[in-house]
């Protein structure tokens, strides 16, 4: 009996001394591929001539192509040669497509983004209703931080199929502000304050120059719409600070900023 112990413990033993050495492999080759992904990002953004986007579409390829060596290196120590393991994917290649169909169109999906670059790394988009900063471009996914810094994951398939908003691509934008006066003030002397914040904003640009006109006459108020261009960065600051610079200019001047009221006539008789 201990003879049969002893070749049954024989008999393993290189099973569990393959398995060690896989296990090695492993844990090696995912430390090895996060450190060569790390490697190539920081290589690529540290070149200003290079988009942040490709390094780090890049990294993830770089990351995924050491995971599949290490793969085939463990599968070697059981035995299954890269040559059987090509054919072996060949031969289930329609299951496998069939099973990953949406995991191949991400991967796809990736590679066009990268290619067409209909946003990047840094730049503030909406997709497919959900808004927010790029964050990371990889092979299958685009990561978003909303702007109360909540993750948003965009698998790259939903990203290119879907309409794109992209509120960073240019280097200007307008701002839109409509304010409403009360029918008894003066719709020029309105429109001179609001000039004369906008032209006393370093951020506020000349050209175009800013666009102010009596945009509707309203069932409690007289709207004024302002358009003004600044540089997309400053877009929110500006807005916000113009509109509240409006009301308190408005409140010095004496002009009425209305609110909805309603009238009510009793019927005698």
């Amino acid at each position: 009996m201990l003879d049969n112990m002893t070749g049954l413990a024989s008999g393993y033993a290189p099973l569990i001394i393959n398995a060690a050495k896989a296990l090695l492999v492993l844990v090696l080759g995912w430390i090895l591929s996060g450190f060569a992904s790390r490697t190539v990002k920081r290589r690529f953004t540290a070149s200003p001539r290079i988009d942040d986007t490709i390094g780090s579409f890049a990294a993830s390829i770089i990351r995924w192509l050491v995971l599949l060596i290490t793969l085939i290196a463990v599968l070697n120590l059981f035995g299954i040669q890269a040559t059987s393991l090509v054919a072996m994917l060949g031969a289930a290649t329609l299951a496998i497509g069939m099973a990953l169909q949406g995991t191949l169109a991400d991967l796809a999906a990736g590679f066009m983004i990268v290619l067409f670059r209909p946003y990047r790394i840094g730049q503030y988009v909406e997709i497919s209703g959900t808004s927010g900063t790029v964050l990371d471009i990889n092979l299958f996914f685009t990561e978003l931080a909303t702007p109360d810094n909540v993750q948003i994951i965009v698998p790259n398939g939903k990203a290119w199929g879907a309409i794109i908003t992209n509120y960073s691509h240019h280097d200007t934008r307008r701002v839109d502000l409509t304010f409403g006066i009360g029918y008894d003030d003066d719709p020029g002397k309105a429109m001179d304050i609001i000039r004369k914040i906008a032209a006393a904003d370093s951020r506020v640009h000349d050209d175009p120059d800013p666009w102010l006109r009596v945009t509707n006459l309203g069932d409690s108020a007289v709207e004024i719409t302002a358009r003004i261009w600044v540089a997309a960065p400053d877009y929110w600051d500006v807005k916000f600070e113009l509109t509240r610079a409006v009301k308190e200019a408005f409140d010095a001047e004496g002009i009425t900023i209305p609110y909805p009221h309603r009238v009510m006539v009793q019927a005698t008789g």
